[in-house]
Parts: C-alpha cells; sequence; structure tokens
C-alpha cells in the first residue's frame, strides 16, 4: 500500500484523483464512505460548468454563477482532501505523482481527469488573435475584447474601422461555436443597441465559419439543418465549407477573402492534457490516452483515465464525445471498481448510457437528440435551460442562473457587462496594428521629461 507524509498514520488504501472537473468530483463524491483516503489535485481551486462559458464570455451571466470552490464542494467528505497544485509527471514504477511545488504523492489508484484545451491544427501562431474558452480567465477575456469593440465603435469616424470593430468570427460550428455565435448575436443586436447611440441592431456582423458541410456534426442532419435556419435568423452569417488560411490581429481569411475583425473566437478543436506523455502511452491525434473499456491505460489495473484525457469507444465502436455525462459516468464507474476491489468483487466493463444531446441556438431556439426523439425550437430550448439549471453545482448557482435568465428573457438585457482587467493589452502596440483597431499607437512615457 502507497504511502507518504500527507497521508499521516492513516494505513487505508490512497486514491488520487488529478482533476476537479466533472469525471473527477463525480469520483470523490462516489468514493464517500468509502474505506479510502482521497487526494484531489488541480491547479485551480474551483470546478467549473464550462458548458455556460459562453454565457460569461457574451456577458449573459457572471463568473460566480457557473463556479464553485471545489474545496466547499467536498467540505461535508471527511475521506477526501483537496491540493491546489500542478502535477508535472507519474511515476508508475514506483506509484507517485509527481508536483509542481509540493512532495510527491504515493497513490493506490490513480484517477486522472485532467480534461483538454485549444488545438489550433498545428496554428498555435493564431492563438492570440483568435482566443479559445475553456476557462474563466479566458471567458472574461473574450467579454472585454467584443465589449471593447462595441465601446470603441461608438466613438469611431472611420467607416472601415467601425466596420471592422463590429464585425464578430466564430470559428468552429460545434455546439460551443453555435451557441457563442448565436449569443453574441443577441448581445450585439439587441441587447446592447439600446445603450449605444451610433450602434444599431443592424451595425455588427457576425460570421460563422465551419469547414464541413453542415452545423453540428454531432447531431442529425435534421437537427443541423434547424440549427442553421435558427441561427441565420438571428442575423448570424454562415460559411460552411470554410477554410481558414490566416488569423491576425487586423481579420481572418477565408479561403480567397479577407473579413477584416478586431474580434476573433476559436471553437474549432481541442487538444488533450499532457496525460499521455506523463504515462508514456500511446495517445490518439488529439492526444488522448488510447484505454480500453476498463477505462485503464495498456493494462495498468491501478490508472483510471476519464473524460476528455480519454480515447474511448462504446460498444458500436464509436468514439464517446468529450462531453460532461461521458466524464461524469466514468468517474463514477471508476469509484465503483475501486469499491468492489476493496471487498474482491470484480466490475463489468464500462458502458456508456446516452441521455441525449442538446445544443442552444439563441433566445427561444435549441436542438435535442435522444434518440428516437428530436426536440428543436422553444421546446427543446426549454429543456436545455431546465436541463443546465440542474447540472449546475450548488443550490445558490442553480437559483441565481435560474433567475438571470427569466429576467433575460422578459427585458432582452444582459446583466454582467462588465470591461475587467486593465485594457492597455487590448491597445495595439504597434502603428500596423492601430488603422485596423481604430486608434494611434501609444508612445512611451518620457519620465526624463516630467518633472
Amino acid at each position: 500500500m502507497a504511502d507518504n507524509s500527507a497521508q499521516g498514520q492513516s494505513k487505508r488504501p490512497h486514491v488520487v484523483i488529478v482533476g476537479g472537473g466533472f469525471g473527477g468530483l463525480a469520483a470523490a463524491k462516489a468514493l464517500a464512505g468509502a474505506a479510502v483516503d482521497i487526494t484531489l489535485i488541480d491547479k485551480r481551486n474551483h470546478h467549473l460548468f464550462q458548458p455556460l462559458l459562453y454565457q460569461v464570455a457574451t456577458a449573459g451571466l457572471s463568473p460566480a454563477d457557473i463556479a464553485g470552490s471545489i474545496r466547499a464542494i467536498l467540505a461535508a467528505q471527511a475521506n477526501v482532501r483537496v491540493l491546489l497544485d500542478r502535477v508535472y509527471g507519474i511515476d508508475r514504477v514506483s506509484q507517485r505523482v509527481i508536483l509542481g511545488d509540493g512532495e510527491p504523492i504515493a497513490y493506490d489508484w490513480l484517477i486522472i481527469a485532467t480534461g483538454a484545451t485549444h488545438s489550433y491544427f498545428g496554428r498555435d501562431e493564431w492563438a492570440p488573435f483568435a482566443p479559445g474558452i475553456k476557462t474563466i480567465d479566458d471567458a472574461t477575456a473574450i467579454r472585454r475584447r467584443v465589449l471593447l469593440a462595441l465601446e470603441r465603435a461608438e466613438t469611431e469616424t472611420d467607416p472601415e474601422r467601425r466596420k471592422a470593430l463590429l464585425t464578430f468570427v466564430v470559428v468552429g460550428g460545434g455546439p460551443t461555436g453555435v451557441e457563442m455565435a448565436g449569443a453574441i448575436a443577441e448581445l450585439a443586436r439587441q441587447s446592447v443597441s439600446k445603450d449605444f447611440r451610433h450602434i444599431t441592431p443592424h451595425c455588427s456582423r457576425i460570421v460563422l465559419l465551419q469547414r464541413g458541410d453542415r452545423l453540428l456534426p454531432s447531431f442529425p442532419a435534421t437537427l443541423s439543418a434547424k440549427a442553421l435556419g435558427g441561427i441565420e435568423q438571428l442575423g448570424v452569417e454562415v460559411r460552411l465549407g470554410a477554410d481558414v488560411k490566416a488569423i491576425d490581429a487586423n481579420g481572418v481569411t477565408v479561403d480567397d477573402e479577407f473579413i477584416p475583425a478586431t474580434t476573433t473566437i476559436w471553437a474549432a478543436g481541442v487538444m488533450a492534457s499532457r496525460a499521455a506523455e506523463w504515462l508514456g502511452c500511446t495517445a490518439d491525434r488529439a492526444g488522448r490516452v488510447k484505454i480500453g473499456a476498463d477505462l485503464h491505460p495498456a493494462g495498468d489495473a491501478r490508472i483510471f483515465v476519464i473524460g476528455d484525457t480519454a480515447a474511448c469507444t462504446d460498444a458500436s465502436g464509436r468514439d464517446l464525445p468529450g462531453v460532461a455525462p461521458v466524464a461524469k459516468q466514468q468517474g463514477q464507474y471508476a469509484a465503483r471498481v475501486i469499491r468492489a476491489a476493496l471487498v474482491g468483487r470484480v466490475v463489468a466493463p464500462f458502458r456508456y448510457r446516452d441521455w441525449g444531446n442538446m445544443a442552444t441556438v439563441g433566445r427561444s431556439r435549441a436542438v435535442a437528440d435522444f434518440g428516437r426523439v428530436r426536440v428543436s425550437g422553444l421546446p427543446a430550448w426549454v429543456l436545455w435551460c431546465v436541463a443546465h439549471i440542474w447540472f449546475l453545482t450548488g443550490h445558490r448557482n442553480r437559483i441565481a442562473v435560474g433567475l438571470t435568465w427569466l429576467g433575460s428573457y422578459l427585458t432582452y438585457q444582459r446583466g454582467a457587462r462588465l470591461i475587467t482587467g486593465d485594457i492597455a493589452p487590448d491597445l495595439p502596440a504597434t502603428l500596423e496594428l492601430a488603422p485596423a483597431l481604430g486608434r494611434r499607437a501609444v508612445r512611451p512615457l518620457d519620465l526624463a521629461a516630467v518633472k
């Protein structure tokens, strides 16, 4: 059995969980009352409900509405301790997790649920100009960009510069891209137009770029068509079969056309964490660890890899999607296997239960796929709202989000339109970038001249 100073005198098996997302928390909660000690490690102190991050980015919700302290969530569970730290490696031979700040932690079972980050398909130089959205910092940074663009457009006198400021490009036609584009359209065309004197609902241009031949490719074709019709009704310009060739501070080059835009958002791809590198095992093209139906990598029965970090297939051989229900079910399964091992039982291989797939397009518009039952429009939107409120962590968040959405639905207003942080990083740094942003380059202050 593993032992380390953090465990003190405990002789119970030690379960280490890396990642406090949906999968990691589900595993920890499912081990409540088990005869094990649990250490949950995360580089952030909060659990984040990622499906609603785009609402923070578009001023629909505040960050605190969709996040909660990991310590507070697990406070009542006596067999869990939480560490704020980064993992830098895993020693599979001695069964230890290597941390950035603390001493290595030994484990009897290890659950890796480290999620994923953005993938630019080898074009990482696009990242500063087309941020993705995976964290609260990402969401608030995008919110700042969007709101600053509107503020600057209000006072811009040059028509071309103003047009670029009011053009918003979203790259990627999956659920995140569709939801983001729809939310920006509602924000720029309905919510804020009442607050500005020189921005009307028709001033803004929102462009959604999808390389494939339809939106929401994971949904049935009929629902993809419904989503396309719904988002176009919001005024979003959808381009299918779009090949993005370049992105910079001035805009996006699509096929042979340049779209001047000061705000571009990336929602086209993800890359798994470095778990495969830590474990020294095989990964797929997205960096996910290849695992079997037992969720173990390369037959290591002491390690589980779950959620977006894992490449796992269902009974028919199809890849499981990178969504919260998959991560939660895998976390619960890992906990069942550990509980069974404590009493000498064996658990059947993991089997994912698909409860359906939903995506919202905008106000009163959504699509939902429940297998034989497919819903769109207002009924699907109501189901989407109820499901997302239900799966939020904590009653306070559920109440806050429900009331906020009700107020937004009745008033068409968004209450989180705050520009936070220093706006200086968003100002152009060179004369070449200044024309596109409608600003003059800022000269450095001559301290010697200040008396």
